[in-house]
């Protein structure tokens, strides 16, 4: 048993030893040139503009993590679709009615996660900023100022 442990071994050593033997000899043999235009981030032919550092609008990924639910949405009722036509009545006299329950059962889930996402405000693109009346200047706290 520790034969069959030892030639385990001995392959991943091998295998993590090939690994790190091509990415220093990599680093070796490779050009260090650095070039501005290779060191920019894009080197799509476009000018850099500003830093790459921004503020990105998290909505973005809010819409894509709700475009792929429904695009999995797609993907698992096919197949169940294709199951759904070719079972007869005859086969089982329930087999239908399940398949047909497990894709409500699906797609109900699916539109109450919809529904909460909707409710939320997420689906919207631009949100509503709550924009505060600025005080009367009789209403402010005075400010003292001590030389």
């Amino acid at each position: 048993m520790l034969k069959d442990f030892g030639t385990i071994a001995f392959f991943l050593l091998a295998a993590f030893g090939f690994i790190f033997f091509n990415l220093i000899l990599s680093w070796l043999l490779s050009p260090k040139k650095p070039d501005p235009i290779k060191l920019s981030p894009y080197e799509c032919g476009e000018r850099v503009i500003g830093t790459a550092w921004i503020r990105f609008n998290p909505r973005f990924y809010v819409i894509a993590l709700v475009f792929i639910v429904f695009e999995v949405e797609i993907a698992v009722l096919f197949p169940w679709a294709v199951a759904y036509g070719k079972t007869t009545w005859a086969a089982h006299p329930k087999t239908k009615l399940l398949y047909f329950a497990e894709a409500f059962a699906f797609i109900f889930i699916l539109v109450i996660g919809l529904a909460y996402v909707w409710m939320k405000g997420d689906l919207e693109w631009v949100k509503g900023i709550e924009v505060r009346p600025e005080p009367e200047p009789s209403e402010r706290p005075q400010q003292r100022i001590e030389v």
